[in-house]
């Protein structure tokens, strides 16, 4: 028999398959919730301005929680703080969409963008460090491409479940069916993982004493402002079109690529160091951006 590659070693443990699939629907909303607040909030307040600002609102939220969900996996394990995200996640989303029916003030549809970011479930880092503990050495590199890999077909499938479901019904409704569909499967997720607490037990101030994490950290910035803009532009381009069911589409084309440097990545294991893939694959990154 041949050598197994490093996805086949990681999908042949017990359970990673259908936590991969429940990851999968977990995260649906991670690309249609900016979409689905740029169509919903926009047709209810006629401003694009205002439907941007709650996709920035959004975006904040999830930000400024991620570093205290991650304190909270490590104190109390992951299951819990799935489920109460999960829980945050979707009430927000669901008064969203029921305030833009019912008309309410603009300024509530920034503060529940806030929520629903701040509650936006952590699949991907809790996957992270399910697999990456059951796993040593480079089969790690497999393990965290294919988390990306499961994120990135989420964002591939669920903006294009989301444009047939608007083409059938409405933005409102196709928003609500994808938001309550991906808080049941975190939910199952925070089931089927193990949930336990993370090793980590240092000062998470102490994280940035290392100046390499600055450059990260300012390399992370950047890299997810660019695509933060697409998350506005993309949508807001094919509602100028009059064509808003084509912006699952647009969006979900982006994601592509991801899962194709994904399948690569991960397939086979790097001799060079990890610092000098992160600078190639900026440079590959930043060369297709052109005016």
């Amino acid at each position: 028999m041949g050598r197994r590659t490093p996805y086949r070693v990681l999908l042949g443990m017990p359970g990673v398959p259908a936590q991969a699939v429940l990851g999968f629907l977990a995260q649906l909303t991670q690309q249609v919730a900016p979409v689905g607040m740029v169509l919903v909030v926009e047709s209810a307040t006629g401003s694009l301005a205002v439907a941007g600002l709650c996709v920035a609102a959004f975006s904040v939220g999830a930000g400024v929680a991620r570093p205290v969900q991650g304190r909270l996996i490590d104190r109390r394990g992951s299951r819990r703080v799935l489920a109460g995200a999960a829980f945050l996640h979707v009430a927000a989303l669901i008064a969203l969409v029921a305030g833009a029916v019912a008309g309410w003030p603009v300024w509530t549809f920034a503060g529940l963008a806030v929520i629903a970011g701040a509650g936006l479930p952590p699949i991907s880092v809790t996957m992270r460090f399910e697999w990456g503990r059951r796993v040593a050495g480079e089969g790690r590199t497999a393990a965290y491409s294919l988390v990306f890999l499961v994120q990135e077909l989420a964002m591939l499938v669920g903006p294009l479940l989301f444009g047939l479901m608007i083409a059938m019904a409405s933005s409102s409704l196709a928003l609500g069916v994808v938001t309550v569909a991906a808080g049941a499967a975190t939910l199952a997720l925070s089931r089927a993982l193990r949930g336990g607490r993370t090793s980590g037990s240092r000062d998470p101030g102490r994280v940035f004493a290392d100046r390499r994490m600055l450059v990260l950290l300012a390399v992370v910035l950047m890299h997810g402002g660019v695509f933060g803009a697409l998350q506005v532009g993309v949508p807001a381009l094919a509602a100028a079109r009059d064509v808003p069911g084509a912006a699952g589409v647009l969006v979900a084309a982006l994601s592509l690529g991801g899962i194709a440097g994904a399948v690569a990545y991960g397939a086979r294991s790097w001799m060079s160091p990890v610092e000098v893939r992160l600078v190639a694959l900026m440079l590959a990154v930043g060369s297709c951006w052109r005016r």
